[in-house]
Order: structure tokens, then C-alpha cells, then sequence
């Protein structure tokens, strides 16, 4: 762990901004992530010249609160986590490992609207969201019998519901 100065990756990601959410679809692991208002100003801002300090400032100019530090090495944790940081970080000691929980306890329940917070899914490429299980086929049409045979949706109470000649829902 060598950058002290954090990058925030930018390639093979589709990002949406939204007013107080960002999106991010990682198109080499079909992970798709929504960042916070906090983790989102984090992310953004991580351009190789800014320091934690420097982030904490700007969060706390956009946020039109203090922001501690603290709050900023979680984002970075997170944003680490999820593979979106170009480089790993190093953090202090004091912070390295630090939960959401046991940040909120140190800073007291007033700064939860600044808690930084990325949620993350994984998504399935379009062949396999609109595949059925290919051992339940039964004809061209409507593979499957059951909603727990089927992947891609269609079924509604044991029925596949699908247009003629397959492939889609009605």
C-alpha cells in the first residue's frame, strides 16, 4: 500500500449522478454500486493531489457541516473494498479495520447524515438474466414450468408468460 494521495478509478465504469446518490456500473465485474452523498463527494474528489485532510475540508464546505476525518477514511475503505480507488491506500493505525458502527459511537449520533454508505449488487449479463434453467425446458416457447425454474422473470404463478416464439415477457 504505497498512495497516500487517493485515486478514484475511472475505467470500464458507467457512472450516473443523481442529486443525492451516484451510480457506478463496473463493466469488468458487473458490480453495480450506489454511493451515498458522502462516498459519492469522496470518490469524486479523489484526484491524486488532495490529502484525507483535504477531503474532510471539501466535504464539510458541500455538506455546510465539520466533517472529521474519520468519516473520510471510511469512504476510502469502502470505496477500496468495491475496486474503486485506482491504487490501494494506506490508512493510520487508529483508523485501519474501522467499522460504521464504531465510527458512529466516536462521533455521537448527530453525524449520521455524514456517514459515507456504498451499497453494492452484482448484476447478471443480459444472456443470463433472460435464460431459463436449461434442465426444466419443456418446448421453444416456454421452457419454464414454475417460477423457481425460470431466470429471467417471466414466470407468474407457475406460468410463463412470454410472447410467442419465446424470449420475451408479456
Amino acid at each position: 500500500m504505497k498512495q497516500l494521495l487517493p485515486v478514484a478509478r475511472s475505467k470500464n465504469l458507467i457512472v450516473k449522478e443523481l442529486p443525492d446518490e451516484t451510480l457506478i456500473y463496473d463493466l469488468g465485474s458487473d458490480e453495480a454500486h450506489c454511493l451515498n452523498q458522502t462516498a459519492a463527494l469522496v470518490w469524486k474528489n479523489c484526484n491524486g493531489s488532495r490529502t484525507v485532510g483535504d477531503l474532510a475540508n471539501l466535504l464539510g464546505h458541500e455538506l455546510g457541516a465539520p466533517v472529521p476525518e474519520d468519516v473520510v477514511w471510511l469512504a476510502l475503505d469502502q470505496l477500496e473494498q468495491f475496486n474503486l480507488l485506482s491504487e490501494p491506500i494506506s490508512r493510520p493505525n487508529p483508523v485501519a479495520g474501522m467499522s460504521r458502527r464504531r465510527l458512529m459511537r466516536k462521533l455521537g449520533i448527530a453525524a449520521a447524515v455524514s456517514v459515507p454508505v456504498i451499497t453494492s449488487i452484482i448484476v447478471p449479463t443480459p444472456a443470463q438474466a433472460a435464460s431459463c434453467n436449461s434442465q426444466t425446458n419443456r418446448n421453444d416457447d416456454c421452457p419454464c414450468t414454475s417460477s423457481s425454474q425460470c431466470l429471467s422473470g417471466c414466470c407468474r404463478a407457475g406460468l410463463f408468460v412470454c410472447k410467442p416464439g419465446g424470449g420475451s415477457c408479456l
